[in-house]
């Protein structure tokens, strides 16, 4: 009876696609200047669970494919827990020794932990315990991006190999809240605990964020989640994108973000 849930499961997921509908999204080019303060480029995009009403700033960055750099940690998890790689979120992986730049890396670290600090080797050793075709298998089903994980196994989603959109990003979030992924609820449950981060009596915000370099060495930046206000939920995805690499990038998704919620009204609990 389990195994008949799990392929129904995967084909609600396959008949309901991996992203959301931009053929009606309202074009909401005066979220422009956002993206100028921190003198980057970038796309936003915002669903409406409610209405269905998607919003979306620069059309063209919103459907084009990047790495997902550590926003791939959602999906490294979901599959780790759903495996047994990962026990629960409160399972250690120890420090390797091998002392790096993020000192928060540089330590014995729960899995709850390593999502908070973005741990790059805690993951690595994820992935490497999932292997090459346990992944694989699973980010076909997904339909996760361009579905391509080919060359190392700890280091596919940081390098350019594997690609999504942020619009693939909006609809795999939407499916991770609704519990529409093809994987256990226990296990879709332990990543929306972890990708909490702001929980307070006006709203609570969660999301993943990431950061890398393109094949042309433009740094890029991610914030991908939702936020909670008044029992609605809203399920948003900032991108950027910049060949200046004096900028901020940790700095500038999150102030842009912010700032983008609350120029929409969110952060004060009355939407």
């Amino acid at each position: 009876m389990k195994n008949i849930f799990y392929y129904l499961a995967i084909l609600f997921f396959f008949l309901t696609g991996p992203g959301c509908s931009i053929n009606k999204a309202k074009i909401a080019n005066d979220l422009k200047k956002y993206f100028d303060s921190s003198h980057v480029d970038g796309s936003f995009s915002m669903f409406n669970n409610a209405t269905g009403a998607v919003t979306v700033y620069n059309m063209k960055l919103d459907t084009q494919r990047f790495l997902p750099a550590s926003t791939f940690k959602i999906v490294n998890s979901l599959i780790g827990i759903e495996t047994g790689r990962i026990t629960n979120t409160k399972m250690i992986i120890k420090w390797d020794g091998v002392k790096r730049s993020n000192n928060d890396w540089n330590q014995d670290l729960t899995m709850e932990q390593a999502f908070k600090v973005s741990s790059v080797p805690y993951y690595q050793e994820v992935a490497r315990r999932i292997g090459k075709d346990t992944m694989q298998r699973w980010i076909d089903t997904l339909h996760y991006g361009n579905m391509n994980i080919s060359g190392p196994i700890d280091s596919f989603w940081l390098n350019n190999t594997l690609k999504i959109s942020p619009d693939e990003q909006l609809g795999l979030v939407k499916k991770l809240y609704f519990d529409q992924l093809p994987f256990q609820k226990r296990t879709q449950q332990f990543v929306r605990d972890v990708m909490l981060q702001e929980n307070n009596t006006l709203y609570k915000l969660s999301y993943k964020t990431g950061w890398g370099y393109d094949e042309l060495q433009n740094a890029i930046g991610w914030v991908v989640g939702w936020i909670e206000e008044n029992r609605h939920v809203y399920f948003f995805v900032t991108f950027i994108r910049t060949p200046d690499h004096n900028i901020d990038i940790s700095a500038a998704r999150l102030k842009i973000t912010k700032g983008l919620l609350a120029g929409l009204g969110f952060l004060k609990g009355e939407m």
